[in-house]
């Protein structure tokens, strides 16, 4: 399992408790939110992968996106995976990441990189006896 994931690369750091990474891990669909020169707000979900370190997503039509070219003029973004595990009670959990996007071109391929700088996180923590 994953212990506490540290970030640098000359920036601001975020520590994700193992509780925090292996839900990252194991979820694949998150919200996206970006902000246009002017300030308008967009969210819109996205796939995304997570190595430990860093959030990934890419996709078909990216560079004519949205969210892709508010990216390019403004690099803060806020990234939300979150779900209800039970319902009866009532146990919603999830996980904030605000960071920075940054475009990456790899072997053909474009995608976005998010460095984690501040993270919040609900209803992950396990206590000793399994539960929240």
């Amino acid at each position: 399992m994953l212990r506490n994931c540290l970030y640098s690369k000359n920036k601001a750091s975020a520590t994700f408790t193992e509780e925090e990474a292996e839900y990252l891990l194991n979820s694949r669909l998150g919200r996206l939110a970006t902000a246009s020169a002017s300030g308008q707000a967009h969210v819109v979900p996205v796939v995304y992968e997570f190595d430990g370190h860093y959030l990934y997503f890419g996709g078909w039509g990216l560079e004519k996106s949205l969210k892709f070219r508010n990216i390019l003029k403004q690099s803060r973004v806020a990234f939300v995976v979150d779900d209800v595990e039970t319902v009866e009670p009532w146990k919603p959990r999830g996980i904030e990441v605000r960071g920075l996007a940054e475009v990456v071109r790899e072997k053909g391929k474009v995608y976005v990189r998010i460095t984690p700088v501040h993270k919040v996180s609900w209803g992950l923590k396990r206590r000793k006896n399994g539960t929240d």
